[in-house]
């Protein structure tokens, strides 16, 4: 007969349990039952985890990666100074001086305040590779809050200031070593006067340092240049030997109208003269022969003057003077090349600005009248009638009378 376990009768009408999973149970003797479970040892660590190098370079890992992450972070900050906007609340002009290195420009931008971070600029000057022989001397211009990315492309590309020397038309040679020597940004001196005539009047840009002598041989090279190229292209019935009496012709023009609308009838008027052997009483010429070259006399020419015998003096001498009188600039040489095809052997002041032209003398006393009106309208001083006939050569009346003239006024 069957035995059945106590038991709720649910688990008896379920049916028999499955035996659980374990494993077959070996007996023990009872001397080995009393004995105490054997524990595994532990497991032996690895000889070359405790090597001193393997420790060794564990550390200099770790450092590593620590120092890394540090100059990351420095990297990471580095750039965003060197490309953030500057200090600067306005633009401004700074000389850095010959032989100054990366610290050297550094720490002058700095008091400048252009820059707020030396040490940004010095290794941003070391990642573009720029060695002081790269961020050269000179005077740079930064614009208002320039980052320090800027300022070193500025000075590394030689972004320098250019200055500008204007040479006005007409002025002498001494009067233009007189401006040069008053430029403050040029340097150096001036060892002799350049001859008359033999400098072109232009817009010479420079930068500060420049020497003097440096301005005056480039002006020179561009008067000889100009002056051939005109030369080439001159009218060839022109009653004119060389390009030296050209630039003289041009320097009387130049010294007679400032009217750029009128140059070439002023050359005709000149030409006309010497095709004719007409003497041409120019009143510049007498002035420089007075001056020599210093400037306006800053008075009438009185008439004891116009008689005065000079080599200028072209109401003395016949055809032109032994040299210019000034330095004529390019329209002027070009108009002397070049001169209107006219019968005109007269000008004088048309009360405006400018000049009216006459072929008869006669003509041109009515148009000295009609001047003489004008004057007396406006309430101006009125200067005497000009003379029938120069002095030395009654038959030959005035090129023009002065009257209103830009250089020197007779009276």
């Amino acid at each position: 007969m069957t035995s059945i376990p106590p038991g709720n009768g649910a688990a008896r009408a379920a049916g028999p349990l499955p035996p659980p999973e374990s494993k077959p149970t070996v007996p023990k003797s009872p001397r080995a039952a009393l004995e105490p479970e054997r524990v595994p040892p532990p497991k032996k660590h690895s000889r070359r985890v405790r090597h001193p190098l393997v420790i060794a370079g564990n550390a200099i890992f770790t450092v590593l990666v620590l120092v890394a992450i540090v100059l990351g972070g420095g990297l990471y900050v580095g750039k965003e100074r060197f490309v953030a906007p500057g200090p600067l609340s306005a633009d401004k002009i700074v000389n850095i001086p010959r032989g100054f290195g990366v610290r050297d420009i550094a720490d002058l931008l700095v008091r400048e305040g252009v820059i707020d971070h030396p040490y940004v600029f010095m290794g941003g000057a070391i990642v573009l590779k720029a060695r002081g022989d790269e961020l050269k001397s000179g005077e740079y211009q930064f614009a208002r809050h320039a980052s320090m990315a800027d300022v070193i492309g500025t000075i590394i590309e030689n972004k320098v200031v250019q200055h500008n020397f204007t040479v006005a038309e007409g002025l002498t040679s001494e009067q233009i070593i007189a401006r040069l020597l008053e430029n403050d940004a040029l340097s150096g001196q001036i060892k002799e006067i350049p001859r008359e005539g033999t400098l072109l009047p232009e817009t010479y840009k420079f930068t500060r340092g420049m020497t003097r002598d440096q301005i005056v041989q480039r002006m020179a090279q561009a008067h000889k240049r100009v002056l051939q190229e005109v030369w080439e292209r001159r009218m060839p019935d022109l009653p004119i030997r060389s390009p030296e009496q050209l630039v003289t012709l041009a320097s009387i023009i130049e010294k007679e109208t400032g009217r750029a609308d009128e140059r070439s009838r002023v050359a005709s008027v000149f030409v006309n003269r010497l095709k004719t052997k007409m003497r041409l009483q120019s009143d510049p010429t007498i002035i420089y022969g007075l001056t020599g070259g210093k400037g306006s006399l800053g008075r009438p020419i009185m008439k004891s003057e116009i008689e005065q015998p000079t080599p200028y003096n072209t109401y003395v001498i016949d055809g032109l003077p032994p040299g210019p009188i000034a330095n004529p600039g390019r329209a002027s040489l070009e108009a002397a090349a070049n001169p209107a095809r006219t019968k005109y052997l007269y000008f004088v002041a048309d009360g405006s600005g400018g000049h009216v032209f006459s072929e008869t003398y006669a003509e041109h006393l009515k148009h000295v009248a009609k001047l003489r009106a004008i004057e007396q309208d406006a309430a101006l001083p009125v200067a005497p009638a000009p003379a029938s006939a120069p002095a030395a050569a009654p038959t030959q009346p005035p090129a023009a009378n002065s009257d209103g003239r830009r250089n020197g006024v007779r009276r």
